[in-house]
């Protein structure tokens, strides 16, 4: 079943800085080879059902595994006899108010 999730991972630590974990997780799911995008506050991964939990469920413990409080927020959207849902939501609404990139000329 094509499911579309969006994640954050969040190390609990000290200091400022934490991209280097963050960066640990997005490498899990990179690897994975499961579509995938990440952007400022989420990644969104793309797949059938069993193989993005997988994914998640990898990416959350490369962290916990190291002792690191590791916090999740996921949203999924699973929807029967659609693939490729990460882009063609964004596209459709992009046609809608005008173009490609969401403006009119």
């Amino acid at each position: 079943m094509n499911t579309l999730v969006a994640v954050a991972i969040s190390p609990s630590g000290t200091g400022d800085e934490l991209s280097g974990e963050v960066a640990q997780v997005i490498k899990v799911i990179r690897e994975s080879g499961l579509k995938n995008r990440t952007n400022s506050m989420f990644t969104e991964i793309e797949g059938p059902w069993d193989e993005v939990m997988k994914v998640v469920k990898e990416a959350a413990f490369v962290l916990a595994e190291k002792g690191i409080r590791t916090g999740l927020v996921l949203k999924a959207d699973i929807r029967p006899g659609y693939t490729n849902m990460m882009t063609a939501k964004v596209d459709k609404v992009n046609t809608l108010l005008g173009g490609p990139d969401g403006h009119k000329e």
